[in-house]
């Protein structure tokens, strides 16, 4: 368990609903709020860019449309035109977000409490939990927004819940650079000795916050205006999702590409939609390159094979392909059968025959970097 202690709008007009009933209820009333400007300056209309054959703010909405625990789906967007897209994907555009809170400088908060206050002075409506979906975040396992609010609406005494994930680079070993030149350590630790010296395995594990679901109580956003509380729940997850540079945005349009998540299959997870062939070498990618090929000395490369393990139980197919033998002659299948099952690698065919070459070219080539994009999509 990780807990840190820390206007007037426009829009179609919806069908008449008795939201101040469903607010009354004893289960819980969840709200899925989006947040999709249209001035981003890092790519310009970024929140409708076309990422996997939709608009990048669509992917937002069909992962609320898929959750269970979300009652209502809201867009606050400033433009007609992205609440258009935003209705087209079957979210609610019941205003238009005013100018003052559309700026660069507008903060989360802000845009939560204008919705809050419009929703229940206008419609009677007051959720329970609002959940935070970023629209810049197109990647979202199956489950993990329902997981959130189970979460929070399981523990009474938490505040919120966000998503984290482990900090390679721990904040101990981060400096200020003063005007004089001198370094002032960013966390020094009281515990321990100059921990800018130590290794990072023996430093406490930190966490950034990745943005991609955030569950927070309505109260504690309206009566103590956070968007967090002091009580946060953190949920753990691979890596970090948020696009905003055109690399990113590339590399997510890869991932959903790989994966099958395209505009006609939707957004579930892979067992469910269409089932991808795999195919990974096993010396550089899986095992350590070793010297003399002599592959009995190779070592497991544990995150690659992590990645294999996951897609391999998303339902994908998974095929390992080496070159092992084809420049000495040796036969060596029972070594890598035996390294495979010793290291857990999880796969389908295990094929030898790959010519021995010094630089490969494959147009479907996906780098070592780019594995836990498609992971994730599971």
């Amino acid at each position: 368990m990780l807990i840190a202690d820390a206007g007037q709008g426009g829009g179609e007009e919806m069908q008449t609903q008795d939201y101040t009933s469903m607010s009354n209820r004893s289960e819980q009333v969840v709200l899925a709020l989006i947040p999709a400007r249209s001035g981003s300056k890092s790519i310009p209309h970024k929140n409708i860019k076309e990422v996997g054959g939709k608009p990048l703010l669509a992917w937002s909405i069909e992962h609320a449309r898929s959750a269970r625990s979300v009652s209502r789906i809201v867009v606050s967007t400033d433009s007609e035109e992205y609440a258009t897209i935003a209705r087209d994907f079957g979210a609610e555009t019941p205003f238009l977000r005013p100018t003052e809170y559309a700026r660069d400088d507008s903060t989360d908060l802000e845009v939560f409490q204008h919705a809050l206050q419009w929703l229940k002075e206008s419609q009677g409506y007051e959720p329970d939990i609002c959940v935070h979906l970023r629209p810049t975040c197109p990647v979202r396992p199956t489950g993990m927004i329902d997981e959130i609010v189970d979460i929070l609406a399981s523990n009474p005494t938490l505040h919120s819940v966000r998503t984290v994930t482990e900090v390679l680079h721990p904040p101990f070993k981060m400096w200020y650079r003063e005007a004089d030149g001198l370094l002032k350590p960013v966390a020094p630790l009281d515990e321990v000795s100059e921990p800018w010296n130590r290794p990072r395995q023996v430093l406490p594990t930190t966490y950034l916050q990745t943005a991609n679901v955030d569950a927070v109580r309505t109260r504690v956003i309206t009566q103590n205006h956070s968007m967090t509380g002091s009580r946060i729940w953190g949920y753990l997850e691979a890596c970090l999702h948020d696009i905003d540079t055109e690399d990113e945005l590339r590399r997510a349009e890869k991932a959903l590409r790989l994966s099958g998540a395209n505009a006609n299959e939707g957004g579930g997870s892979p067992k469910e939609r269409t089932r991808k062939t795999f195919c990974f070498d096993i010396d550089g990618v899986i095992a350590t390159i070793t010297p003399g090929n002599d592959y009995r000395l190779a070592a497991p490369r544990r995150d690659t094979i992590t990645h294999i393990n996951r897609l391999y139980d998303a339902g994908h197919e998974i095929i390992l392909f080496t070159a092992r033998g084809s420049a000495t002659g040796i036969d060596w299948s029972d070594v890598t059968k035996e390294q495979m099952k010793r290291w857990g690698v999880r796969y389908h065919h295990l094929r030898f025959g790959k010519p021995a070459a010094d630089v490969y070219v494959d147009d479907r080539m996906v780098a070592l970097d780019e594995l836990e994009e498609l992971t994730r999509m599971g």
